[in-house]
């Protein structure tokens, strides 16, 4: 039981930008887009343990309902990876670990740091860091401590927030292979998952836009936040596949390839329910 540290937007530029004085009206109108007096008064509120207990608190607050699809066929004696779309770009990792834990007291997800502000939800987190050198292998050093555990283990492998696609809708960017090695290497069954949400329009016209001008910066990073707070009040459906064997994934000879699979697996999971 305690408190935690607010979220300072202002400190965190400061860390992921120390070269950079970001002008004051930019700091002022990000604290606006990420709703940063909202984020505090959820902490200030809250008066409980970090961890799970802060993402089923959190899951509450937003007032969600997550409603899970062919979970109970899942082996509760066994660990696995779960791989799923990344719709909503941090929250959706939150619920996920939510319903894991109605099975397995015990779940990690593999995201973009920035979550690891949120204090309380740093022991439920491997950050993604960006960089080199140091920060890579700090971050292989805690997925191996994560998969050598006993803990269930949650990747997104776009590595972003799902993006809109003319002719597709809404769907992740090209999978990355890493989870099929993970698989591999640690005997960890791979469970394709599919979870049903969105964002608001205007976060993917950004991201359109941001990405025709040429900007490198994640712009549009700064409104997940956003999206979280204006997705109080709704229902998600998140649909679990068939555990894909980790002999399977080991005798792939494309792993690109089976990435890409598995991909388009997920998208299809909501048809056979």
């Amino acid at each position: 039981m305690g408190t935690f540290p607010y979220l300072d937007i202002e400190q965190v530029l400061k860390q992921q930008l120390p070269n950079v004085t970001v002008p004051r009206p930019v700091i002022w109108l990000m604290k606006k887009l990420i709703h940063q007096d909202w984020m505090n008064r959820m902490l200030r509120d809250y008066n409980g343990g970090a961890g799970m207990e802060f993402a089923h608190a959190t899951v509450r607050y937003l007032n969600e309902t997550i409603v899970p699809h062919g979970f109970d066929k899942l082996d509760a004696s066994k660990k696995y990876i779960f791989v799923s779309n990344h719709p909503l770009g941090g929250p959706d990792g939150i619920t996920m670990a939510t319903v894991l834990d109605r099975k397995w007291h015990g779940v990690k997800f593999l995201v973009n740091e920035f979550l690891y502000y949120l204090i309380p939800l740093r022991p439920l987190i491997v950050p993604v860091k960006m960089g080199g050198g140091n920060q890579k292998r700090e971050q292989a050093i805690a997925v191996d401590q994560a998969l050598r555990g006993d803990d269930q283990f949650i990747i997104f492998p776009s590595g972003q927030c799902s993006r809109f696609h003319f002719g597709s809708g809404i769907r992740d960017r090209e999978w990355k292979k890493s989870f099929i090695s993970f698989a591999t290497k640690y005997h960890r069954d791979v469970v394709p998952c599919y979870y049903d949400g969105h964002n608001h329009f205007g976060f993917y016209a950004l991201s359109w836009l941001r990405t025709h001008l040429g900007i490198k910066l994640n712009l549009e990073m700064t409104l997940l936040i956003h999206e979280m707070y204006r997705n109080q009040g709704k229902t998600f459906n998140v649909y679990f596949g068939d555990p894909i064997p980790w002999q399977e994934l080991e005798q792939a000879r494309n792993p690109m390839a089976k990435a890409a699979q598995i991909r388009s697996l997920v998208y299809d999971l909501p048809k056979q329910k």
